[in-house]
């Protein structure tokens, strides 16, 4: 009776009083989390405060919070050649391209394997879930893009393994799952085409997954490197974000064991620093992309977890 008359109170606007009992757990709640929410951050806080950091500051007192020997060397060290730029808008283009056409591709195949009137579509899902689970191996792979889709030094060897994943998939189509299956049949009785059924009521409904969808799309682009060292040769002149910050550290670490390197202080390179400057332009942009989609992101999980 008791629940009763609390839901009685919340469906007719009134104000349904907190006991003293869960202040305390919600406050307790609220403490924790605040806490654990500066644990996260402040290593992130240490990396931006050591690249700013003087290299001999850091060897002799290691990583800083608060920069003692303020210093940009490290970033003049990153963008010194210039072409990090370049680096960087082909990562925003990829990016941006790989996560619209992605997408595109994920939504309608998660669409089309939810349709009760698709016959194939057991038999398609299961041959994406069967996919996740065994893999060719490398040699097979890399010979496949090379040998048979010829797209080495070519930036589509990068573009489009990263176009859709099975997971993704399989979250697409447990998201669509939960929209009404009436909703298609009422957009056929009013003679909608099935692109206009897809486009006009499927897909405002999606706004979470193709949130959620696409953070993952875009976290896969923006720190792809593996692809790149695989497929992207010397024949390539600008190369993505990720593995360009990765020679940057090779070439730092080539020149102190070089025999040039003997000639220089270690103190005047920079390397601990560029390593942390090297985080902080890779995880900076990304990172202030999430604020805006942390609403949708977070629901979308909610409901995406939900297994048929």
């Amino acid at each position: 009776m008791a629940k009763n008359k609390d839901m009685d109170l919340m469906e007719s606007g009134a104000k349904v009083k907190i006991g003293t009992t869960d202040k305390v757990i919600r406050g307790f709640g609220y403490v924790f989390i605040t806490f654990y929410a500066i644990c996260c951050i402040i290593p992130f806080l240490i990396i931006i405060g050591t690249s700013f950091t003087n290299e001999s500051t850091i060897r002799e007192l290691g990583v800083q919070l608060i920069p003692k020997d303020f210093s940009l060397e490290a970033y003049k060290m990153v963008t010194k050649s210039g072409g990090i730029w370049k680096s960087y808008l082909l990562t925003i283009v990829m990016t941006v391209v790989g996560t619209s056409v992605g997408l595109s591709i994920i939504s309608m195949t998660g669409y089309a394997l939810q349709r009760r009137d698709f016959f194939f579509r057991n038999a398609i899902s299961f041959y994406i879930y069967f996919t996740s689970l065994f893999s060719a191996g490398l040699a097979p792979y890399y010979l496949l893009m090379t040998q048979t889709y010829h797209l080495q030094d070519s930036y589509l060897a990068v573009l489009l393994p990263l176009l859709m994943s099975p997971w993704l998939v399989i979250l697409m189509k447990n998201f669509v799952k939960a929209i009404p299956h009436e909703i298609t049949e009422s957009g056929k009785i009013d003679g909608a085409g099935d692109m206009r059924i897809f486009i006009s009521l499927i897909l405002p409904m999606l706004k979470p997954a193709l949130a959620t969808i696409g953070l993952f799309l875009a976290l896969g682009y923006w720190n792809e490197w593996y692809q790149s060292s695989l497929f992207l040769g010397s024949k390539v002149a600008v190369k993505p974000l990720q593995f360009t910050l990765y020679e940057v550290v090779n070439k730092i670490d080539q020149l102190k064991n070089s025999v040039a390197g003997q000639f220089v202080s270690l103190a005047d390179i920079p390397q601990e620093g560029v390593k942390m400057a090297n985080a902080v332009l890779a995880t900076g942009p990304i990172v202030l992309l999430y604020p805006f989609v942390q609403r949708y992101f977070i629901s979308g999980i909610t409901v995406g977890a939900v297994k048929g």
